[in-house]
């Protein structure tokens, strides 16, 4: 039955409803420019009406309205298009992060050409051949010397601005690991807040929203995914594992250690469980650039650095400690350089049980005397260690020792070959791959593994002779004659005898090299001539000097860059290359996110115009309401008041 008094009840549920719509049209306006909110719309719907469908419903046509009501405060969202950007969020993030330290890179190799590390080497090797004219004179020595230490002195300073870009990925990655783990605390937080207010019914947009907006700041650093499926349980997963399940926020510690060069790797804190990234994802988000920029990026460039004057300061310290000085002193190195370990036969403990274990050794040279374009007619195998295992390199009779040579440093060993300069075949250990490249690929990703030492040889084995009689370098063929570093003593596999072989030098020669001291004090003890028959060089004898000059347009360098020429050039392409690179994907990165997020701005940004447009119906609504109510206590009050005696 219908009361006397309904007008007022479905005015006052209209005059409710419309206010409920001006405030929440006055939050989208207060709101324009808050970060992440998402536009509200108040949802209204007919109020129940009197009569429900029955046999006992009054005689009346059709159901009796009883105006509106507020059914839900709905925020204006494209679910599919948030995961849409989630996705794609990493992208940006992490070439964002790359491209700022790629500029930082570009900046260290832009050197003035005198101030240069090929100009200063130019400068070396012009000292040298200097020396080669007048070998029997002070001040070319004294030149010389000094060319060597400036060469050095830019050397160390391009070693410097990669170990402080290096440095400072490392200080980043403790930042973005400490806001990832605030971030995930921060979304648990707000998973138990909005779980309690649906539980009343309620609608949390503004949760919501901030939810949302935190997981977007996530995305951006690691690749994640959400999983919303469960209406009690929202959950963010990332590396194959949950990192946010509900009220629950996993965390993310750092952990150090000597394999790690004093660098932090990523783990689980309630685990310890390294953090793995799958390899498809690991161009994603911010935290994934770092760890690849300080792991593989510029650690190879320190890497390639150091390849590069290890070999310099090796081919000059050969011809040198060969050759006499002006006062007769021979056996000296022109630059010092810093054994790994003091053992001579370079054994080391590596597993810290206080016995030797292994063999640090750096350069192996052959006691017989190879020429260049003689075939080899011989036939076998070599294998040589790599950075996924052992690397096997045939030859054939045909084959020329220049051939062998050359397959050998093109197979990916991590052991590069050359005829010195006594023609005698050199086996050179060569930085390892997996202590840049592989690195964010290990269980460990911020790890650079010590399990292959750079500039160590761990492993030369011959099925064949050429290695044993034609370059008198191993004693004996195949698998029982094989060198290996997993012993102590693996020397004693060798033909030549501690003569012919070098224990690997401290890591990272760029940083520590220097010019002998003993020729710094005395500058007549550098060498320029060779002695014949066991006697000293004569003062004019400027053959050593001319040697040594002579590195600088010969095929010297071991590996795949031939010269260090090759070395300079490749070193600015490389470089050039990785900046464009950076550039060009963060560019075609920005793009897609603009595109994405203009896309949801159209969707849940606040439009003004739209708002105040709004706010006019909604204040038209108010005023009918209202106006209703007065109409009906105008009735009212003439049935109350003017109707009886």
């Amino acid at each position: 039955m219908t009361s006397t008094f309904q007008g007022i009840e479905i005015g006052k549920r209209g005059v409710a409803a419309h206010q409920q719509a001006i405030n929440t049209t006055g939050h989208n306006l207060s709101n324009a420019s808050t970060e992440g909110y998402s536009r509200q719309r108040v949802e209204m719907s007919p109020f129940e009406p009197i009569y429900l469908p029955g046999l006992n419903r009054e005689e009346t046509p059709g159901q009796i309205g009883q105006g509106t009501v507020v059914e839900r405060i709905e925020r204006l969202r494209d679910q599919l298009l948030d995961m849409r950007i989630v996705a794609q969020a990493g992208g940006e993030g992490f070439w964002s992060a790359r491209d700022k330290y790629i500029r930082l890179m570009e900046q260290a190799y832009l050197e003035a050409g005198d101030t240069s590390i090929r100009g200063n080497m130019d400068k070396f090797w012009d000292a040298w051949e200097e020396l080669a004219n007048y070998p029997a004179d002070s001040v070319p020595r004294e030149a010389v010397l000094q060319r060597g230490k400036t060469l050095i002195d830019s050397i160390h300073e391009r070693y410097r601005a990669l170990k402080g870009l290096q440095d400072m990925t490392e200080g980043d990655i403790q930042l973005t690991v400490a806001r990832v783990n605030d971030l995930s605390s921060q979304i648990a937080a707000l998973n138990t807040d909005i779980q309690r207010i649906k539980a009343q019914g309620d609608n949390p947009n503004d949760l919501l929203d901030r939810r949302d907006l935190l997981v977007d700041k996530l995305s951006s650093i690691i690749n994640i995914t959400t999983d919303s499926r469960d209406p009690d349980e929202f959950m963010v997963h990332t590396a194959g594992m949950v990192l946010v399940q509900g009220g629950i926020g996993r965390q993310f510690s750092l952990v150090r250690g000597i394999e790690t060069e004093g660098y932090s790797r990523v783990v689980w804190e309630e685990t310890g469980e390294p953090l793995e990234f799958k390899s498809d994802l690991i161009h994603s988000g911010s935290l994934g650039s770092l760890l690849e920029l300080r792991d593989h990026t510029i650690q190879s460039e320190i890497e390639v650095l150091d390849t590069m004057t290890m070999n310099f300061a090796d081919l000059v310290n050969e011809i040198h400690r060969s050759a006499y000085g002006l006062n007769g002193t021979t056996g000296l190195d022109f630059f010092s350089e810093q054994a790994f370990v003091t053992n001579v036969n370079g054994n080391y403990d590596r597993n810290g049980d206080g016995e030797y274990d292994s063999s640090y050794i750096y350069r192996i040279n052959g006691v017989n005397a190879l020429e260049e374009r003689a075939q080899v007619g011989l036939e076998g195998v070599i294998t040589l260690s790599g950075s996924g295992g052992n690397v096997e390199v045939p030859y054939y009779p045909t084959d020329t020792v220049a051939d062998v040579i050359a397959r050998i440093n093109n197979s990916g060993a991590e052991v590069a070959a050359r005829l010195n300069r006594e023609g005698r075949l050199s086996l050179k250990g060569t930085p390892a791959e997996s202590s840049a490249e592989m690195a964010v690929l290990q269980p460990i990703p911020g790890a650079l593994p010590r399990e292959n030492p750079d500039f160590v040889i761990r492993h030369i084995e011959d099925s064949g002779r050429f290695l044993e009689g034609y370059a008198g370098l191993l004693n004996v063929s195949g698998p029982e004659g094989a060198y290996d570093w997993g012993s102590p003593d693996a020397v004693t596999s060798l033909r030549g005898g501690a003569r012919d072989y070098v224990v690997a030098p401290v890591a990272h020669p760029s940083g520590w090299i220097e010019v002998n001291r003993a020729l710094l004090k005395d500058p007549s003890s550098v060498a320029a001539g060779f002695g014949e028959n066991g006697r000293t060089a004569n003062p004019g004898n400027g053959r050593a000097a001319q040697a040594i000059a002579a590195i600088r347009n010969t095929p010297v360098t071991v590996g795949r860059l031939r010269t260090f020429d090759d070395y300079f050039a490749d070193a600015v392409g490389r470089i050039a290359e990785l900046g464009k690179q950076s550039g060009e994907e963060l560019e075609t990165q920005n793009l897609i996110m603009k595109q994405l997020r203009e896309m949801r701005e159209s969707i849940s940004g606040v439009n003004i115009d739209e708002e105040l447009a709004a706010m006019i119906k909604y204040q038209h609504g108010y005023s009918a309401a209202a106006r209703f109510i007065t109409t009906v206590n105008s009735m009212l009050d003439t049935i109350i008041n003017r109707m009886g005696v």
